[in-house]
C-alpha cells in the first residue's frame, strides 16, 4: 500500500483530497504546515485560511473523523527565507512578487516532500485544482483541473519534474460544488468553511505596512512622473503601488491614469494612459520547462501574465540561457515585472518564468 502525506490546511479542498485518497487505497498521513502562525488570537479566529492557527484545529478534526495519523510540522525558517523575505525584497525593489507560486515550490513541494520522504512516504498530495498526467515523452506536467473557475495551475507552473513525479492531486477531477458536496456526504466538519484569503501572512492587506514593519525601515515618498520625467506629484513610497495599478493613485489629471512602471533606482512612479499601458511583448527569466525538456525553436503558446488573466495567444522565443521573449497576439495591458509568465500548450503547462 502506497503512503501519502496529504498538506491539509484545514480547508474543505485538501480534507476531501485525504478522505479521497483513503477511499482509494492509499495509507494516509495528514500534516499541517507550522510557517507563520505567532499571531494574535483575533487574526487567527478572523484568518481561517491556509495558515491560520485555526487551520491546525480543523484540520485536525477532519483527520480524526477519518481515522488517519495527524502531525504538526514546522516549517517556520523555510517559509521565512523562500517567502517573506522575497515577497519584502522583491517590493523594495519595485517589483510585484506571487508569495504563493513561491510558497509552493519551496515550501509545500520541496520542504514537505523531502520531510515526506525521509519518513517513508511515497507521495504527498494537495488540495490543488489541477491535475498531473505524465506525457508520451516520459515528463510530467500540471493540467487545468476540471472547473476552470477555479483552475490553480498558474501557481503551480514552477514545480519540478521529481516534485510532480512524486504528487497527487486527488480533487482536479471535480468542481467547487462537488468536492463541498463530498465533504458534506463524508460528514466532514469544514464541508461549508470558506475558502481562504490570497496573502495568508498579510491578513488586512496591508502590503506596504507590512513590508515597513518586516524590513525595519521607511519607505520614502517619491514622485509621480511621466515617461518623459515631468513632475506629476507626491507618492506614498514605491511599496504602495503596482504596475497597471488606476485606484488610489490621488491623482486629478484629467484622464484614466495608470502605473506604467516603477523606478526603485529614483524612487519614482512613472504614470501614464491606458494606451501606454499596453504591451507588445514581454521578457521573462528564472524560467521552469514541465511539459517541454526545453525551448529551441519558436513556438506558439497560449500565456498568463498573472493569475487571474484570461490569457492570450503569443510566440514565445528562446532569447538567452535563461531567457525567453513572449510576443502577443494582441497587447497587453499591465505586464508586471515579477509576476509570473505562463505558458500553456491546450490544457497542459508547458513551463513559465517571472516576468523581467
Amino acid at each position: 500500500m502506497s503512503k501519502v502525506v496529504v498538506g491539509m490546511s484545514g480547508g474543505v479542498d485538501s480534507s476531501v483530497a485525504a478522505y479521497l485518497l483513503k477511499e482509494q487505497g492509499y495509507d494516509v498521513i495528514g500534516v499541517t504546515m507550522q510557517i507563520w502562525q505567532d499571531e494574535e488570537q483575533a487574526i487567527q479566529e478572523e484568518n481561517g485560511g491556509c495558515c491560520g492557527l485555526s487551520a491546525v484545529d480543523d484540520a485536525r478534526r477532519v483527520a480524526s473523523e477519518l481515522k488517519i495519523p495527524y502531525y504538526v510540522m514546522n516549517f517556520k525558517q523555510e517559509f521565512k527565507t523562500n517567502v517573506i523575505d522575497y515577497f519584502v525584497e522583491e517590493y523594495l525593489n519595485g517589483r510585484t512578487p506571487n508569495p504563493c507560486i513561491a510558497c509552493n515550490r519551496y515550501v509545500k513541494w520541496e520542504s514537505l516532500l523531502s520531510r515526506s520522504l525521509a519518513i517513508g512516504a511515497d507521495y504527498i498530495a494537495t488540495g490543488h485544482y489541477a491535475r498531473i498526467e505524465r506525457l508520451e515523452n516520459g515528463r510530467y506536467a500540471v493540467c487545468r483541473s476540471k472547473t476552470l473557475a477555479k483552475d490553480q495551475t498558474y501557481a503551480l507552473y514552477n514545480l519540478t519534474q521529481e516534485q510532480l513525479r512524486r504528487t497527487l492531486m486527488p480533487i482536479g477531477e471535480y468542481a467547487k460544488d462537488e468536492v463541498r458536496a463530498i465533504a458534506e456526504k463524508a460528514g466532514l466538519p469544514v464541508a461549508s468553511k470558506p475558502d481562504s484569503q490570497d496573502i495568508c501572512f498579510v491578513p488586512d492587506g496591508d502590503y506596504a505596512s507590512y513590508i515597513e514593519n518586516t524590513a525595519g525601515k521607511i519607505v520614502p515618498q517619491g514622485n509621480f512622473v511621466t515617461p518623459d520625467g515631468r513632475i506629476l506629484g507626491k507618492h506614498k513610497g514605491i511599496t504602495h503601488y503596482t504596475v497597471g495599478q488606476r485606484k488610489g493613485l490621488g491623482l486629478a489629471l484629467g484622464y484614466p491614469a495608470f502605473v506604467l512602471e516603477i523606478r526603485p533606482q529614483t524612487n519614482e512612479v512613472v504614470i501614464g494612459t491606458h494606451e501606454e499601458s499596453l504591451a507588445d511583448s514581454c521578457r521573462a527569466g528564472k524560467l521552469n520547462f514541465m511539459s517541454v525538456e526545453d525551448l529551441r525553436n519558436p513556438v506558439e503558446a497560449f500565456v498568463k501574465i498573472r493569475y487571474n488573466h484570461k490569457g492570450v495567444r503569443a510566440v514565445v522565443e528562446r532569447t538567452a540561457e535563461d531567457e525567453i521573449v513572449c510576443t502577443f497576439a494582441e497587447p497587453q495591458r499591465a505586464v508586471t515585472p515579477g509576476q509570473a509568465l505562463v505558458l500553456y500548450d491546450k490544457d497542459r503547462v508547458m513551463g513559465g518564468g517571472t516576468i523581467i
